[in-house]
């Protein structure tokens, strides 16, 4: 077979290409650090059990996203749950409420045009809540009492960011949520529910 001198450049420029392509592999998932409060020291109320709730039922559609984060709102609060509180007592029940574990895109408006396409801008944002309400009943054999506390943030993208770059800023606004979330629930237990906590 004759190959002509004009067709075999781009005979062997298509061969490379496709050799570029086969060999290009997707960029890996990143690996996020684990969220842990297992450093702090347990809040160790006068109760027998402690029982999780969550009231707060995620849409799974827009504009919420949390469903979409590497590390849910929900997720983030029932492993403060888990790391933070402990039942220290002979009987009664606290009972932890999820009420809200929500993460909501908000489009930004960009600019258009010549200007537009020469400028990389912010182009969503994110807002994450969450509300977590402690109620402490028949603690030490008769008192009740509750505390509750909320904590909110928010992080924008630019219109370029890649998959794994907006992961990581999913991530970064839940880490940074729960922690938000555990200095405030803290301040609230000791100033409303000291009387039930177990030194």
């Amino acid at each position: 077979m004759r190959v002509s001198i004009k067709t075999f450049p781009i005979a062997v420029f298509a061969a490379v290409a496709f050799l570029l392509a086969a060999c290009e592999t997707p960029s890996p998932s990143p690996v996020y650090p684990e969220v842990s409060f297992r450093h702090l020291p347990k809040l160790k109320l006068d109760v027998a059990a402690i029982d999780v709730q969550q009231t707060y039922v995620p849409p799974l559609t827009a504009p919420n996203v949390e469903h979409q984060f590497p590390l849910t709102p929900s997720d983030a609060a029932r492993r403060w749950i888990e790391d933070r509180l402990l039942a220290a007592g002979g009987n009664g029940v606290a009972t932890v409420i999820i009420q809200d574990a929500s993460a909501v895109e908000e489009k930004l408006r960009t600019q258009g045009g010549i200007r537009g396409a020469f400028t990389t801008e912010q182009s969503e944002r994110y807002v994450a809540r969450m509300t977590v309400r402690l109620e402490v009943s028949n603690a030490g054999g008769l008192g009740t009492g509750f505390a509750a506390a909320s904590a909110a943030r928010s992080r924008t993208v630019p219109e370029d960011a890649t998959l794994n770059e907006r992961d990581k800023t999913f991530f970064e606004l839940t880490e940074g949520l729960v922690k938000d979330f555990d200095r405030a629930m803290e301040k609230e237990i000791n100033d409303n529910l000291r009387g039930f906590l177990v030194n």
